[in-house]
């Protein structure tokens, strides 16, 4: 594959309470934890089953944030919001489910969202640093 994610490194107001919040949804999503220590957590999505660790799709780490950092402004420089794909409507409906028992923000609870694509489904949601996320399904064309 060319392109393509590799890894996606988020900045954290604090560590513990983000590692906290991901690992809840990540896991989910079938990522596991691959490193963790004063300086980042990585999350690996598996490339296979039984993968070994460094054998993923994705990575997504947390990085400690400067001290005195302030919350996320996704309409500044950077980063305005991460999307991770889902295999079917029903994997959002789920997603959305268990997103409301860990009692994440929910930004905007599942619906179609035509202006995007046709048949584009999503769950919007937020860390606790602010930082805006998506859950999606988009069927192919």
């Amino acid at each position: 594959m060319r392109g393509g994610a590799h890894h996606i490194d988020l900045t954290v107001r604090d560590l513990k309470v983000s590692h906290a919040f991901y690992e809840t949804f990540l896991s989910y999503l079938g990522f596991v934890v691959a490193k963790v220590s004063d300086d980042i957590i990585e999350y690996e999505l598996p490339a296979a089953p039984n993968a070994k660790i460094g054998d993923y799709q994705l990575s997504i780490g947390l990085v400690p944030a400067r001290e005195n950092a302030t919350p996320h402004d996704r309409y500044s420089p950077g980063l305005h919001h991460l999307a991770l794909r889902a295999e079917s409507r029903a994997d959002v409906d789920d997603f959305f489910a268990h997103l409301q028992k860990i009692g994440a923000p929910i930004l905007d609870a599942p619906a179609e969202y035509p202006q995007y694509s046709p048949g584009y489904y999503a769950v919007f949601f937020s860390d606790p640093d602010g930082l805006k996320l998506e859950y999606v399904f988009k069927p192919a064309p």
